[in-house]
C-alpha cells in the first residue's frame, strides 16, 4: 500500500523540527486551530533565514529571495504544490487575510544576510528586527486573535528585538566563521573595537564589553516587551512563545564571556522545552 503524501503543515512541522526546534515546540504549544497556520509563518522564515546557508555566492541567494517576492506578488515560478511551504503560506494569507506587506518587507531585510556588511548601528538592529523577528511575532499574533493583534505591536517590537539578539548571540560562532557580525557598530565602538577588530578576536577584555553590551540591550528590550505585555489579549500570548527562552540565553552569554566567539552557548533540549511550557502555562516570558 502507498503511503499517504504528508501534508503541508507536516511538511512545515518536520521543516522546523529540523531547523528551528525552538518555534517547532512553540507550535507545537500553539492552539491546534492555529497550529497549521502558525507553523506556515514560522517555516517561512526558517526558509528566509537559512538561505545563506545554502549558497556559495550572494547573487544565488538573491534569486532565491527573488523567487518568494514574485510568488507572494501573485507571480509564481513552477507549480506551487510541489513546495509545501510555499503551499502552505499562500494559504495561511488567504485563510486568515494577512497582507502580502509584512511578508515582502522580511525578504527585503533578509538580504542583508547575504554580505557581510557591518549592522551600522544599533537602530539598524532595531529595525531589521522589526521587519524579521517582530514580523514573525505579530503576524503569529494575527492568526490567534485578528481582533486582540491590533494591540501588540509596541510588545511584538521590542520582543523580536530581545528574541534577534539572543538568536544571533547563540550563531555568533558561526557568523565569525563566515566575517559576519551582527553587533552594531555603535556598540563596537563604545568598546574600542570594529568589525575587524571583533572578528580577529585578539582584544578579549573589549570584546567582551561589547558582548556584553549587546546582552544589556536585548535584556532591556525583554523588560520593555514584558511591560507592555501587561493586559494583552491572552489568546495573543503564544506568538510570544519563542521569546521565552531569551533570558536563558542572556544569562549563559554573561557567563561565557569571549569565549561566545568560538564555542557557541548551548541551553539544553530540556530546559527550552521546560522553559515553553511553563511559560505558556503561566502566560509569562
Amino acid at each position: 500500500m502507498a503511503d499517504s503524501p504528508i501534508s503541508s503543515h507536516d511538511f512545515c512541522l518536520a521543516a522546523l523540527r529540523d531547523g528551528d526546534r525552538d518555534r517547532y515546540l512553540c507550535a507545537l504549544l500553539t492552539p491546534e486551530p492555529s497550529r497549521a497556520a502558525v507553523s506556515a509563518i514560522y517555516a517561512f522564515n526558517l526558509e528566509l533565514a537559512r538561505v545563506r546557508d545554502n549558497i556559495s555566492e550572494p547573487m544565488m541567494g538573491e534569486v532565491r529571495l527573488q523567487w518568494w517576492r514574485d510568488l507572494l506578488g501573485g507571480n509564481p515560478h513552477g507549480d506551487i504544490q510541489a513546495n509545501p511551504i510555499a503551499a502552505a503560506l499562500l494559504s495561511t494569507i488567504e485563510k486568515h487575510q494577512l497582507a502580502a506587506a509584512p511578508f515582502l518587507n522580511m525578504i527585503e531585510a533578509r538580504q542583508f544576510d547575504l554580505y557581510d556588511d557591518p549592522m551600522p548601528d544599533r537602530n539598524a538592529f532595531e529595525g531589521y528586527a522589526g521587519e524579521t523577528a517582530s514580523a514573525v511575532i505579530q503576524l503569529t499574533a494575527q492568526v490567534l486573535s485578528p481582533q486582540g493583534s491590533r494591540q501588540v505591536s509596541e510588545a511584538a517590537g521590542h520582543a523580536g528585538v530581545a528574541q534577534l539578539i539572543a538568536g544571533s548571540l547563540l550563531l555568533m560562532p558561526l557568523h565569525r566563521a563566515r566575517g559576519q557580525i551582527y553587533l552594531p557598530a555603535d556598540i563596537l565602538r563604545a568598546s574600542g573595537l570594529d568589525r575587524d577588530s571583533f572578528l580577529a578576536g585578539g582584544e578579549t577584555s573589549a570584546i567582551a564589553q561589547s558582548i556584553s553590551g549587546f546582552v544589556a540591550l536585548g535584556r532591556e528590550h525583554l523588560d520593555l516587551a514584558r511591560k507592555e505585555m501587561a493586559g494583552m489579549d491572552r489568546d495573543c500570548f503564544s506568538a510570544f512563545l519563542p521569546v521565552s527562552s531569551a533570558q536563558l540565553i542572556f544569562d549563559k552569554v554573561d557567563k561565557n564571556g569571549t569565549g561566545q566567539l568560538s564555542k557557541p552557548v548551548t541551553v539544553p533540549q530540556w530546559r527550552r522545552q521546560l522553559r515553553f511550557w511553563r511559560s505558556a502555562r503561566l502566560g509569562q516570558i
